[in-house]
Parts: structure tokens; C-alpha cells; sequence
């Protein structure tokens, strides 16, 4: 026996399999308030001379809500799945086509290093601030290094702040199917788009692929509150998926809670979708919280198993440091020395990036993990 088993000798065996609980009191609306609802988007004047058009389409919307048509175009799985005959919503047969096209991109040697740059703040001149954010700058600078030493690398900007700004651009909350059951869970989510809740337009399907090409990420963020940005909450929640989740959801049926606690319970692995893809945080504030929320991205993206590119990727500062708001623009300005940690930041996470797909890293040995969950 070596000294770092794969697996364990004496694995026990798998428990009952609980029913999922239930008792939380139902949120399904009557047709009168669905109504309500669904027509008070359309409150501009111009919608006045559509008002019987409209009714027909609320009507319709009510009839996809009432039957509950969460994924109404569909087709079967065909090879490959564990239930080839299980009819699988297109959108997500979509979804998973890019991921898997994503992933071979990330494998081709040929190609070229890739880095993601995440602008996690919400603030945009765009939309009711009036004022770019400091994130952006500092994505910006950080662009701007990688490019004037690696022009080969192909680096993508991931700003957040399309939350804010942009029509149609969003990113629903996690449903926390995890917690039910891991192989509930499905990589890439299948939770949406749900089209009988109105839940669409989420920009996951594309953020997934982004995340999954790069060799390397950065995140910039501010702190709001002691806490992640809720742009960046967001995204964060729904990358769960990508570290345990299933990528066969005809394993579970779809949403089947009872079959995904059995699949959970027969031994799940937990695949590792992100693993090894290395990282860069730089988080800023004015008055408190940065090495908190640093430290709490940090942990995220090393549970996820990917690698910590160096202590100079990882950046906690205050700007302007209980300074008036209306001149955080001029305090970064000022700070010459934290622009020049951004560009240092990016520069190890490119030097890592290089060596990474050189080879240059050293693997540690694979072990099971005792803990698994």
C-alpha cells in the first residue's frame, strides 16, 4: 500500500436515503394577482394603445405559470447520458455545449494563455452613480500590463456592473440545490432560465465558459459592507456548480430531490470543474473590510482547488482612506504605489499563467480527500 491511498480500503456503506422535508407554505398566485404582476412592467404610455395585445400575452404567460412549463422546449438526451431517453431543456443542451467547447479550449496547448479579469463592482457612470468605479480603473491597468508584456495572451473583461446598467442582463440568485443533494445540482445550473416564473435573461450560461477557458482569473472588487459586492455575491453563489456539481442531470432525473440524495449517498465525487486554473484578488475600501473580504475570496477560489498565483496577486488597500467620496477618484489618482501593485498583481499572475501551461509548476500527489462533501 502506498503511502497515499486513492481510495479508502473499507468505504462504508450507504445510508438510507432520507425524504427530502418539506412544509414551507406554497408562493403560487392566483391568476388575478399573476396578472398584476406580469403587466406592471409595461407602465411606460407608449404601452396604452397595446393594452388588448397585452392582455393575450399575460394571458399566455399565465397559462406557461399555471402548468408550471419551467423548460418548454426539450428534446432527449441521446448518448452519452445515463437516461438517453430523458428529455432535456434545450437551453441547457446549450449551456453545456459551450462549457465543453470552453474546456477544450483550455486544454489545446496550441492556443493561446487566457486570462479573466472580473470588474466586481456595481458602480458605472451608466446608471444612477454617474461615475465609473475605481475597480474598473484598476481592471484597466491590469489589462494594460499583461498586454504591453504578453500581447500573445487573450485576456477577457468580465464587468459586473452590466448588472446595473444594461437591459435584460442578470444573474438569478442560487437555489441552493447543493444543500439538498450535490448531484442535484448540475453543471452548468440547470435552474434556468425558468420560463413559468419570468425567470430569464441570466448571463450565467455565458459567465460559465469565461471562467472556464481562462488560465488564469483576477478578481477587483470593492467592499460593500464588510462584504462581496452583490454583483459578485451573485456570481460566486452560482459558481457552485463548478465545484461538485453534476454534469448528467438525467441522473437525477431533472430536480428529482429523492434520486439525488440516493445518487449523493451511493459515493459522489465531487468533480472538480475549475481545478488548477490559478488566481488574483485585489479588493479596496475606504474605511474597513478589505482584508476580510480579500482573505474571503481568497479561501473560495482555494476550495475550488485552484492555485493562488503569489503573495503579490493577492492585494488588500485602502484608497483615500476615510477621505470624502466625492475625491476617491483623486485619491487613486495620488496612490501611485497601489497602481503599481495592480500592474504587479497582473504581471504574477501572468508569470504563473506561462509557467503553468509550461509545465513549470510543480502537481502535488492526488490524494482522497478524508472530508468529503
Amino acid at each position: 500500500m502506498g503511502l497515499f491511498p486513492l481510495m479508502s480500503e473499507t468505504d462504508p456503506p450507504s445510508p438510507k436515503t432520507p425524504d427530502p422535508r418539506q412544509g414551507m407554505p406554497d408562493p403560487q398566485l392566483g391568476e388575478a394577482e399573476f396578472r398584476q404582476r406580469f403587466l406592471s412592467a409595461f407602465q411606460d404610455p407608449a404601452f396604452e394603445p397595446l393594452k388588448a395585445e397585452l392582455d393575450r400575452v399575460a394571458g399566455a404567460a399565465w397559462d406557461g405559470y399555471s402548468h408550471h412549463r419551467k423548460a418548454p422546449r426539450t428534446r432527449k438526451a441521446g448518448p452519452g447520458y445515463a437516461d438517453p431517453d430523458y428529455d432535456l431543456a434545450e437551453d441547457w443542451i446549450a449551456a453545456k455545449a459551450a462549457v465543453d467547447a470552453a474546456q477544450a479550449r483550455h486544454e489545446d496547448k496550441d492556443g493561446p494563455p487566457r486570462i479573466l479579469l472580473v470588474n466586481g463592482s456595481s458602480r458605472s457612470e451608466h446608471s444612477c452613480p454617474g461615475e465609473m468605479s475605481k475597480s474598473w480603473r484598476m481592471v484597466e491597468m491590469a489589462r494594460a500590463a499583461i498586454a504591453l508584456e504578453a500581447p500573445e495572451i487573450e485576456v477577457k473583461v468580465l464587468d459586473l456592473s452590466r448588472l446595473t446598467s444594461e437591459y435584460g442582463r442578470e444573474i438569478h440568485p442560487c437555489k441552493a440545490c447543493f444543500s439538498t443533494a450535490a448531484a442535484l445540482c448540475h453543471w452548468p445550473c440547470s435552474c434556468y432560465p425558468n420560463y413559468s416564473l419570468g425567470q430569464v435573461h441570466d448571463w450565467m450560461n455565458e459567465i460559465y465558459p469565461m471562467w472556464v477557458e481562462a488560465d488564469g482569473v483576477m478578481i477587483v472588487s470593492p467592499v460593500n459592507w464588510y462584504q462581496a459586492t452583490s454583483p459578485l455575491k451573485l456570481m460566486i453563489d452560482r459558481l457552485v456548480c463548478a465545484d461538485g456539481g453534476n454534469p448528467d442531470p438525467t441522473l437525477t432525473h431533472g430536480k428529482d430531490a429523492k434520486k439525488a440524495k440516493e445518487e449523493e449517498l451511493k459515493g459522489w465525487d465531487y468533480p472538480r470543474h475549475l481545478e488548477g486554473r490559478l488566481f488574483s484578488v485585489i479588493t479596496h475600501g475606504d474605511t474597513e473590510g478589505v482584508e476580510t473580504l480579500r482573505r474571503m475570496l481568497s479561501d473560495w477560489l482555494s476550495s475550488m482547488k485552484m492555485i493562488p498565483a503569489g503573495a503579490a496577486a493577492e492585494i488588500d488597500r485602502y484608497i483615500g482612506y476615510w477621505e470624502p467620496y466625492a475625491t476617491s477618484h483623486d485619491a487613486l489618482d495620488a496612490d501611485t504605489a497601489m497602481q503599481d501593485e495592480v500592474r504587479d498583481a497582473a504581471r504574477v499572475l501572468l508569470d504563473g499563467v506561462r509557467k503553468k501551461r509550461a509545465g513549470q509548476l510543480p502537481e502535488g500527489p492526488k490524494l482522497r480527500e478524508p472530508r468529503r462533501k
